[in-house]
This record gives C-alpha cells, sequence and structure tokens, in this order.
C-alpha cells in the first residue's frame, strides 16, 4: 500500500504543479486523478505533454472517479458507457487501474428493491467493460442521512446493504472503496474489513469522527484528519492492511469544519503528519522520502 493524496477529499485545488510539488514535498506517493479533465488536455496537448509533470514526478496515480451516472436517465447512463473505452484507455496508459463510484444514498422514482437490481446490474456490466481493461471499480457509500434529501426514497447507507449489494455483483474485480468515515457511521467493523480481504478492497481513505457522532447526526463537513488514537481504529486498519498484503491507496481525508482557514499548503501538510502518525501507531514504517519535481 502506498499514501496516496486526493485533492477532492481535502477540499483543495490548484495547478497542476503547484499540487504535484506539495505532494512530492510531503512524501506522499500517489495521486487522484481527474481522468475526464486528464483526457481533455491528453487531446488538445497529446499524451506525453499532459502527463510529463506526474512522469517526472514519478508518482504513482491512486484511482480515479468513474464518469458514470448510475443513478441517472437511462439515455445518460448510456451516453457515459459509449464514452468510456476512450477515457479507459488514458487511464491504461497513466497506469491507472482503480476506479471508484459513490453511491446515491437515495431516489427519487425507486424503492430500495428497485434501485438495488438497477444498480446491481450496472455495476456487473460497467465492471465487466473494466476488467477488459484489466481494471478494478471500488463501490463506496454515504452514510450520514443528511447526503440524502429527505424527500427522496432511501438507498445504501449502511455497511450492511454495501455488502449485500456487493454480494450479488459477481464481476470479480468489482469491491470495496473502503472509506473509514462512512464505515464507522454505517455500522461497520473491522472484522468486516478482514473478511473482505486484500483482492476486495480497493481502495481506501482514512478519517476521523468527533465521539458521539452517528448517521443522523453527522454531515460530511464534520470529518476529520485519521488520528492514531482516536473514535476510529486508523491505526489498527493500516495494520490489518499490511497484514492483508494490499498493495492500493491509502487515501486522508477530512471535511471542511476541520480545514477552515488554512492556506493549502497547510492543509496538505497536516494530512501527511496525520498518516504518519497513524502508520507509527500500526507499527508500519513509511519509508518516505521528500524529493522535488523531477528529482532522483
Amino acid at each position: 500500500m502506498f499514501r496516496n493524496l486526493c485533492p477532492e477529499e481535502l477540499g483543495i485545488s490548484g495547478r497542476d504543479s503547484e499540487i504535484i510539488e506539495l505532494v512530492l514535498s510531503s512524501g506522499f506517493k500517489g495521486l487522484d486523478v481527474d481522468l475526464p479533465a486528464l483526457v481533455e488536455q491528453v487531446k488538445s496537448q497529446g499524451f506525453a505533454k499532459a502527463t510529463r509533470l506526474m512522469t517526472s514526478a514519478r508518482l504513482k496515480f491512486g484511482s480515479f472517479r468513474l464518469p458514470i451516472r448510475f443513478g441517472g436517465t437511462d439515455t445518460e447512463y448510456k451516453t457515459d458507457l459509449a464514452m468510456l473505452p476512450e477515457q479507459l484507455d488514458t487511464a491504461v496508459q497513466l497506469g491507472c487501474h482503480r476506479a471508484v463510484t459513490v453511491l446515491a444514498p437515495g431516489s427519487e422514482t425507486h424503492p430500495f428493491h428497485e434501485n438495488f437490481e438497477l444498480y446491481r446490474r450496472k455495476l456487473h456490466e460497467v465492471g465487466d467493460l473494466l476488467a477488459a481493461k484489466n481494471m478494478k471499480l471500488g463501490v463506496g457509500f454515504l452514510a450520514p442521512g443528511a447526503c440524502r434529501d429527505a424527500s427522496m426514497l432511501q438507498f445504501v447507507q449502511r455497511v450492511d446493504q454495501l455488502l449485500l449489494l456487493l454480494g450479488m455483483v459477481t464481476a470479480p474485480n468489482v469491491g470495496v472503496a473502503l472509506d473509514t468515515w462512512h464505515w464507522h457511521l454505517g455500522g461497520g467493523t473491522i472484522d468486516q474489513v478482514k473478511s473482505l480481504g486484500a483482492a476486495r478492497i480497493i481502495t481506501v481513505t482514512l478519517a476521523d469522527c468527533e465521539p458521539g457522532l452517528t448517521a443522523e447526526t453527522a454531515t460530511l463537513a464534520d470529518r476529520n484528519l485519521p488520528s492514531e488514537a482516536g473514535t476510529i481504529d486508523n491505526a489498527g486498519v493500516v495494520k490489518l492492511l499490511s497484514e492483508l498484503k494490499y498493495d492500493g491507496p491509502v487515501t486522508p481525508a477530512a471535511g471542511a469544519t476541520q480545514l477552515e482557514g488554512q492556506s493549502r499548503a497547510q492543509i496538505i501538510r497536516n494530512a501527511a503528519a496525520a498518516c504518519e502518525a497513524v502508520w507509527k501507531a500500526g507499527g508500519i514504517s513509511s519509508g518516505a522520502k521528500r524529493v522535488p519535481v523531477g528529482g532522483r
């Protein structure tokens, strides 16, 4: 496994060169990809020019958000599917083999059982497309009730519901996008993580939770950076991942409440320090080396 940074999970943005410099100087080994944006850059600039910064930095590509509107109309879904092969070809060229999608927590039109079948069918279909490219798909969910409009029909917002759905998807390359904050609020346990095994854990996101916070009271802004001794046993998760020989990205996350007033550089440094503390608490050597862009 390797420490990875996803700017979206930390509420930051900037030019590629600025983000990559901060990522490297903070000891991260990987970076998530905005695949649709990169595809457009490749079209306009060519592959070599569009990817030169990542190539010179020798960063790993963590994962990319799958550009498929699973909960959209049939027309939207089919349109996204038609565009997917070109996008996947670019991802393959980059060496990025892990895609992520997060289930919508509700539906305006479909009750749970109908939505369940729709997602089961679509996840299997997309999983097969990814398998042809030697790619994996991680599926996540949103635990807080606040993520779903009260007027919507509820869908997956608990770990047991997610595992039931994935148990019905026979594509072997479709697994869990593990987010320890949502996993905790969604009633998940570390034993359930262990039962997945490394093959079914596609990506990992670490965050911590205030004591007493529940799915009924939490909002996405409440996520804290992972802690070595917090409410969520992130150190135990990292230790387990090491024992399972998980080889994918591990990404810190935090909500707006914790990050307010901090510069982009401060946020990334704090995220790196949080990861370092969790790694040490889990008894894992970081092996982090900080090098400049293009350095050796």
